[in-house]
């Protein structure tokens, strides 16, 4: 295929994706100028695609509302990708879409697929088991994740119908950053212009969302996951933990992850063996003590329990029991 063709063809498959694509990101994405993007956007004109072009900041090209794709042509690996995408996530729990949904798309997908590779997939998809049931957390509103995602994506405010955790309900106004997935759910990070406030919302207790006008910069510092996950690692909880360890932050991870502590190093003492290791602050906010201990025990690193005193009740006893089972005989 000529390269200017298939850059022509690489085009329209971006715009088939969806939304305004801006001429700078067309030209980055196909390594071509600017001005080459205009010549293919009209090129795509004389084939009769309805291709419009769309004014104002973030103006460029989108397809025209109600396009039609032309019939759906998969290779085996692509078919298979799609098909193990929807069966993971309708069970992933963050798809943002129903199980009937899923299952709706899925058969459409297999209805325009040779009838090979279709029994070849179905044959795939009727083995494979799945060690977590379908529908383990709430998916959000399909609606409510698209408006988010556009406010994102723009820097646009949003305003969200929101119930939180207590069960109180009522309409917020949010700068929205970004979105993440995690452990089955979709959060939004966010900012509160009413109080200045960064905050983060589970799409799944929102109820509806609007795109409003204006926009916004959105905040320097650590990306969206990385905000998620301080903040959970942060939220208040029964107990607050504080320990000392002795060892490198990645080890101390590989227990403990950013979702659960926060770990922090501390600045050299005096007799501090640096071959041993530097020690980090380690804080946490748990509803129960009894799992650290094990935890703890099997990071193989020096460490102090600093607070609560329970902890270091429990630790003590799982000492004890550890001693009594290795003086047993068999």
């Amino acid at each position: 295929m000529p390269r200017p063709l298939a850059r022509v063809l690489a085009l329209l498959e971006l715009l088939q994706s969806g939304g305004v694509r801006t001429v700078p990101e067309l030209a980055g994405r196909l390594g071509v100028d600017e001005r080459t993007v205009r010549r293919y956007a009209g090129h795509l004109l004389d084939l009769d695609v309805p291709v419009e072009s769309v004014r104002g900041r973030y103006g460029g090209y989108r397809l025209a509302p109600g396009y039609r794709m032309p019939p759906l042509m998969l290779t085996d690996e692509e078919a298979l990708a799609v098909l193990l995408g929807l069966a993971a996530g309708r069970r992933a729990g963050p798809a943002g879409v129903t199980a009937t949904a899923g299952e709706t798309a899925a058969a459409k997908i297999r209805r325009v697929l040779p009838e090979r590779t279709r029994l070849r997939l179905d044959a795939l998809l009727g083995s494979l088991a799945f060690t977590a049931p379908p529908g383990g957390t709430p998916a959000p509103d399909a609606a409510v994740l698209l408006a988010c995602a556009d406010a994102v994506a723009h820097h646009r405010p949003v305003t969200v119908r929101y119930t939180s955790a207590d069960g109180r309900s009522g309409e917020r106004t949010l700068h929205p950053h970004g979105l993440v997935a995690h452990a089955g759910r979709l959060y939004l990070t966010a900012t509160e212009p009413a109080t200045g406030e960064e905050r983060v919302f589970r799409l799944d207790r929102m109820d509806r969302a609007r795109v409003l006008p204006g926009s916004f910069t959105p905040p320097a510092g650590p990306d969206p996951a990385r905000r998620l996950l301080t903040s959970l690692a942060t939220a208040p909880y029964r107990h607050e933990v504080s320990l000392r360890v002795r060892g490198t932050a990645e080890r101390i991870h590989a227990g403990l992850p950013p979702s659960v502590a926060v770990v922090t190093e501390l600045p050299p003492a005096d007799g501090d063996d640096a071959e041993a290791g530097r020690w980090h602050r380690v804080t946490l906010r748990v509803e129960r003590l009894d799992w650290l201990p094990g935890v703890l025990a099997s990071l193989d690193l020096p460490f102090v329990v600093e607070r609560p005193a329970a902890l270091r009740g429990l630790v003590t006893d799982l000492a004890g029991r550890l001693l009594d089972s290795a003086g047993r005989e068999a």
